[in-house]
């Protein structure tokens, strides 16, 4: 009789116990500072995720979550881009981005010039010797990132020199009608397959083989799709005012929206040059045309040696390049013009001064030993010229040596800041402080643009408010690349978060020891995944290859 009697009580007890309800949300940020991205005033809200998706904003103090982020105090945005990124090598070794993730950024731009694809074989064999890819078109690299596994979101432009040298190898010629409409051909590949527009690197060889004609040829084909043509010019000092009439000329010709890739007037001589440069976009803005621009946080750039030579001598492939450099002759006309402006070319070197090139990065063991030292400090110990020092190395690294130009000036750099339509940047590329990474000295600006924007110009030096800054971070590039629900903290949008102290996020980098990660970022979400969670990496790899016009 009491055998019978358990059962019964026990049901009965489980009867009256209340019922257990699943969780309301995934996640919820609460008491947050928000930022929504579009440039207006912060309000306290909390914001819940589902899935990869933010799915409401408000007052959420009787609903429940997963996951809990108690963000009092805190300011609560969307994601940042970068709109220049050089990490694509780095997160083929290391998916995490530690660099730009642990500033907040959720979507990493590339295209500068060269871009992951298309590829034929002879490029994947020139310029992917060591690690041959298994993608051919660019669509087919960024998916191919997504699944190997990122911490953040990936974009593309097309690379104008990719395209080049697709058809044309390394030569320094006009390309025939029946090489263009090939070009033409694969820009339109690229752009049906989401590609976000064309970006040129016309400083540089083989980029700066391109006249402005096929420059606007091929961003016609960009402008069917909304695209975009973004641009490293051919000149940002001597002939700043002159590159920057082309890339205008180009924006009207091919009916195309225009960006300037991290503009600057580069060299003291120049530094009066950025009123009337900023005057001419603001004069050609008024005119209709969507001419932009995008920017790093720091006086100096970060390049090769490459830039200290004319163009003609690196024509064709480097180890071209390299041999030219050893043939006497060659190499005492390069010396010359070395020394000058260049009249075709833009010598940051000359800009610069030997003082003010450092050399930062080596592929031979034998050479970091110079790392962080200028060309004028080699010269002298080793009893000869900063040119012939820069010459040597070249041809001792077997690459163009990776250089910081100390050029811009810091008031040049805060009027830019305050710029209504600059974006930012960091040109270059994430990576962690740690392991074959240490070998060399990148550009601060990979561990700190973004910090140093929000903690230096922002915080401490009150150039622009938070709310603008976090406007020109998210929704101004997003909106300008049409990339489709990011750069907004809106119900629907991607939950690409970044949750931060304002009065504490601070770069810690220098160009003296840049293998510093910035602090103050608390918690960073991509796609409704926490990557960050109290200053430290999850783990997480839930970025993906993004297109534009796709959701």
């Amino acid at each position: 009789m009491r055998r019978r009697l358990f059962p019964v009580l026990f049901l009965a007890v489980l009867l009256a116990l209340p019922a257990c309800s699943p969780p309301d949300h995934d996640v919820i940020i609460r008491g947050g500072t928000v930022y929504d991205g579009s440039g207006g005033a912060p309000v306290v809200a909390d914001v819940a995720i589902d899935a990869d998706t933010i799915t409401a904003l408000g007052d959420f103090s009787t609903l429940t979550a997963d996951t809990d982020i108690d963000a009092t105090g805190l300011a609560v945005t969307p994601g940042f881009i970068n709109m220049l990124s050089w990490a694509p090598g780095d997160l083929r070794k290391d998916g995490r981005s530690m660099s730009d993730i642990v500033q907040g950024v959720t979507l990493e731009v590339f295209g500068e010039g060269s871009s992951m694809g298309p590829l034929n074989d002879a490029m994947k064999e020139e310029f992917y010797r060591d690690n041959p890819p298994p993608w051919t078109t660019l669509r087919e690299a960024l998916d191919t990132l997504e699944e190997q596994g990122i911490s953040t979101n990936v974009a593309s432009f097309i690379g104008a020199a990719t395209i080049r040298v697709h058809e044309l190898g390394g030569e320094n010629r006009a390309p025939t009608a029946e090489e263009l409409e090939r070009m033409k051909a694969l820009v339109r590949d690229e752009m049906e397959n989401g590609a976000l527009g064309i970006g040129s690197s016309i400083i540089y060889a083989p980029g700066a083989y391109a006249s402005t004609e096929e420059l606007i040829e091929l961003s016609k084909v960009a402008a069917e799709y909304d695209g975009m043509y973004i641009s490293h010019m051919r000149s940002e000092g001597d002939r700043l005012l002159e590159a920057l009439e082309e890339l205008i000329t180009i924006s009207r010709e091919a009916g195309i929206k225009a960006e300037v890739y991290h503009l600057k007037a580069a060299g003291e001589n120049n530094w009066h040059k950025m009123d009337e440069a900023i005057a001419r976009i603001e004069e050609a803005r008024a005119e209709g045309l969507a001419i932009t621009a995008d920017m790093y946080t720091y006086v100096a750039g970060a390049t090769g040696l490459d830039a200290h030579m004319p163009l003609w001598v690196q024509e064709g492939t480097f180890e071209d390049w390299r041999q030219r450099l050893m043939d006497p002759d060659i190499r005492a006309r390069v010396l010359e013009e070395m020394r000058a402006p260049g009249e075709d070319w833009e010598n940051l070197g000359f800009g610069a001064g030997p003082d003010g090139i450092m050399v930062v990065s080596f592929r031979q063991d034998s050479l970091r030993y110079l790392i962080g030292r200028t060309l004028a400090d080699i010269a002298e110990q080793r009893g000869t010229t900063p040119e012939d020092v820069a010459i040597d190395l070249v041809i001792s690294d077997s690459t163009r040596v990776g250089t910081v130009y100390f050029l811009m000036s810091e008031e040049n750099v805060k009027k830019q800041i305050a710029l209504p339509w600059m974006a930012f940047d960091s040109d270059a590329g994430s990576m962690a402080p740690e392991g074959e990474n240490l070998n060399n000295n990148p550009h601060p600006r990979a561990y700190g643009n973004f910090a140093r924007l929000l903690g230096k110009y922002v915080r401490d030096e009150q150039v622009i408010p938070l709310e603008e800054a976090i406007r020109r971070l998210t929704s101004f590039p997003a909106e300008n690349l049409g990339v489709v629900g990011r750069g907004r903290l809106e119900t629907g949008y991607f939950a690409d978060i970044a949750i931060f102290d304002p009065e504490t996020i601070q770069d810690h980098a220098t160009f003296e020891e840049p293998h510093q990660l910035a602090t103050g970022m608390h918690h960073v979400f991509v796609n409704g995944q926490q990557v960050i969670r109290d200053g430290e990496h999850t783990g997480a790899m839930p970025g993906r290859a993004v297109f534009r016009g796709e959701r």
